[in-house]
């Protein structure tokens, strides 16, 4: 995003990054919820995943148009009073675009390649609860 808009990587671009990974992370944990949510309810992996994609793309989308809608006129924004958020505003927008496709597209596979080689395990066994006698 900087180097499209032709702005320097400086600090409020690195707020920007830091405030843009609460929302990114909070979509991501919800899309992998419903994941597990739809394999605890007796589906395959790659149908949950496809299930969970087209079940939270509504809120996942809605969070990410209305926070770039909101965000674009500072991005082009021109007066010196602006000047300090035009990074950080560049951060967001742009990762923002970048991130919801990445979390619709990516996360979803990633996760199903990850338990497929064993780095997830999604059918928990009930834990034995410890007994004292």
């Amino acid at each position: 995003g900087h180097l499209i808009m032709g702005l320097e990587f400086a600090l409020p671009s690195m707020i920007g990054f830091v405030s843009l990974a609460g929302v990114v992370v909070n979509d991501s944990i919800l899309l992998v919820e419903y994941v597990k949510s739809h394999v605890r309810d007796g589906m395959k992996l790659h149908d949950a995943a496809k299930q969970a994609v087209f079940d939270r793309f509504r809120a996942i989308f809605l969070t990410s148009v209305t926070t770039i809608a909101g965000m674009t006129p500072l991005l082009f924004e021109g007066s010196t009073q602006a000047l300090i958020l035009v990074p950080l505003v560049t951060s967001i927008v742009f990762g923002m675009l970048t991130s919801t496709v990445l979390i619709m597209l990516v996360l979803p596979a990633m996760y199903a390649i990850m338990e497929d080689i064993g780095f997830v395990k999604l059918t928990d066994a009930p834990e034995k609860a410890a007994s004292f006698g």
